[in-house]
């Protein structure tokens, strides 16, 4: 790319090269939330080998390592200029790409990044997130997969749940508790492991929108080699913490809705005749507004050089309630056809059916409320009666 370029100099340049390898994107092209109803692998991978050459798909990253080293506002500004462009459902490889991806580039070794990025990259490989545990609740550090030194190797036990794609995902990131005697956030190390090694078994939770996106995930004894560990070990809660970070900026933004979608929702209604649903559709415009705007203000604080702070919660909270608004409302205004497989209405059925997964994706609302409470309103933080007591001692371990 041209040295220097930033800002609209970026986005008019990214523009006039991508011109040349995509198609603009089409106004009445449906809206997909989180991949829900695609399971489309064929032509994310053909998408993502148009944009290899020029590290399009993962801007970010290092030039070495097929990205085009740029920092996150300009990343962002690339990302932008990508939307007005025909894009085929792309979640199946974001898990990778944008979330464990830059995680491997953070806190991976050479040869790590050097044997892992690249088939993730073109998207030969798709990866999953094993973090959520069914007895840890929305605590994370409450985990009990515990992974036990065995020479060169560790032996891993325990089970995951809302483990995203993992039906069909060749490696996951997982974080395993390896020294229960310290306290909870402290004794946890990540890894990364192949799906297709023994003792590791995936069943899929079949959704009421009839996708299998969530599953749990079950590991027995696996055993995974010191040099798939990510990080030092018991350094595990810092790895996590920075894909849980660029977890909870890739679920706030308007998600696939646009100002075009939602005018194709009204043209497709009696919605003049109807006041109250009226004032519903521009609460929603506003809601979507004040998204893109947070949005731009969190990626200039980018550009200047500020951390990512508790206003992701916020955004992330506006997000899941205007996407649950609108479709709640679309499928008002559809009546009967709501409940059938009839374009537009299966579009916002299928969203419909998938917002309630919003608040529980990348923390649950209610740790949203607590990082706002604390960090933001300066609200004494929540009881904590196991802090700082090592993880052995809790009642329920």
């Amino acid at each position: 790319m041209q040295v220097g370029l930033q800002g609209p100099a970026l986005g008019a340049w990214a523009r006039s090269e991508l011109a040349a390898l995509l198609s603009p994107r089409r106004l009445d092209a449906a809206a997909v939330v989180l991949g829900a109803g695609s399971d489309d692998l064929e032509s994310g991978r053909r998408f993502l080998g148009l944009l290899a050459e020029g590290g399009w798909a993962v801007p970010a990253w290092p030039a070495e390592h097929g990205g085009m080293g740029l920092s996150s506002a300009d990343s962002d500004v690339i990302g932008a200029v990508l939307e007005d462009f025909d894009t085929p459902d792309m979640y199946p490889f974001l898990v990778g790409l944008s979330l464990i991806g830059p995680t491997i580039v953070a806190h991976g070794t050479e040869e790590q990044k050097a044997r892992w990025l690249p088939s993730m990259r073109s998207g030969e490989h798709i990866w999953c997130q094993m973090f959520s545990e069914p007895d840890a609740g929305s605590d994370l550090a409450n985990l009990k997969t515990r992974a036990e030194r065995d020479g060169e190797s560790w032996r891993i036990s325990g089970s995951k749940v809302w483990t995203s794609r993992a039906h069909y995902s060749s490696f996951g990131m997982l974080l395993a508790r390896t020294d229960p005697s310290l306290p909870k956030h402290a004794g946890i190390t990540a890894f990364c492991i192949d799906m297709a090694a023994p003792g590791v078994s995936v069943r899929p939770l079949i959704q009421m929108n009839g996708d299998s996106h969530f599953n749990e995930v079950f590991l027995d004894d696996v055993l995974v080699p010191d040099s798939d560990r990510l990080g030092a070990v018991n350094n595990g809660w810092r790895v996590g913490l920075t894909t849980l970070s660029l977890e909870r900026g890739s679920l706030a933004g308007d998600l696939g809705i646009s100002l075009e979608s939602i005018r194709r929702l009204a043209k497709a209604s009696d919605i003049n005749n109807n006041p109250v649903a009226r004032d519903r559709l521009m609460r929603s415009v506003i809601d979507l507004k004040i998204t893109q705007w947070s949005t731009g203000r969190a990626q200039a604080e980018r550009a200047a050089g500020k951390a990512p702070g508790p206003e992701g919660s916020l955004a992330k909270l506006r997000t899941n309630r205007m996407i649950k608004a609108i479709s709640t409302l679309a499928l008002d205004l559809a009546g009967p056809a709501g409940t059938v497989n009839a374009l537009p209405a299966d579009e916002w059925a299928t969203m419909w059916m998938a917002s309630p997964s919003l608040s529980i994706r990348g923390g649950t609302d209610e740790i949203q409320h607590n990082i706002i409470g604390e960090r933001l309103l300066g609200l004494p933080p929540e009881p904590r009666v196991d802090k700082g007591k090592p993880f052995s001692e809790r009642l329920d371990h």
